[in-house]
């Protein structure tokens, strides 16, 4: 069976170790830890990977955030994989640092990536991994915020929490989006 792991960030210089980024983070730990290597491709950077029978199309998409339903749409076609077969991993300011929560549906809770993939893929029914960030910004900041580095004690961090996002994509894989949410949530 075919999966579509999406990882969300915007490509370029600027915007490499930011939080926004956390998402293409995200997927690098999967192709590290299936040992794989990205391509340059149509609409984004992809590697090819296996988990026991479960086979992974992982993509950081090419077209910056706000139009990542271009890629995704695109890829899901391409490979013809359904809907209940792709996850999105997203940066979420509404979750406290380094909380994971994987959800098999639901709104775009403002975020313009999952706004855009919805739109494309006319459905909000397809599941994200959801990295928090937490919101230690004062008001009117989130933009730059969300476009800022993480600390070093962050990354500390944040190389702790990747092998649980390795497990919980595992997990999405072999034995559904139910019982991975029932697991990791």
């Amino acid at each position: 069976m075919k999966y579509l792991i999406v990882g969300l960030g915007n490509i370029g210089q600027e915007y490499n170790g930011t939080r926004h980024n956390i998402g293409f983070t995200m997927v690098n730990a999967l192709a590290e830890e299936g040992k794989v290597s990205f391509e340059e491709k149509r609409y984004g950077a992809v590697a090819l990977m296996r988990m026991k029978n479960a086979e992974l199309i992982l993509l950081k998409p090419n077209t910056y955030m706000n139009l990542s339903g271009n890629a995704v749409r695109y890829w899901a076609q391409q490979e013809n994989i359904p809907i209940e077969r792709i996850l999105i991993l997203v940066d979420d300011v509404a979750l406290p640092f380094g909380k994971l929560r994987l959800k098999a549906k639901g709104s775009d809770a403002g975020h313009n990536g999952l706004k855009n993939i919805a739109q494309m893929l006319s459905t909000q029914s397809y599941a994200r991994l959801r990295f928090g960030l937490g919101n230690d910004y004062p008001q009117g900041g989130q933009i730059d915020f969300v476009l800022g580095h993480f600390s070093p004690e962050e990354e500390r961090q944040i190389t702790e929490i990747l092998p649980q996002v390795v497990e919980i994509v595992r997990s999405f894989c072999l034995e559904g989006v139910q019982r991975a949410m029932n697991k990791y949530n």
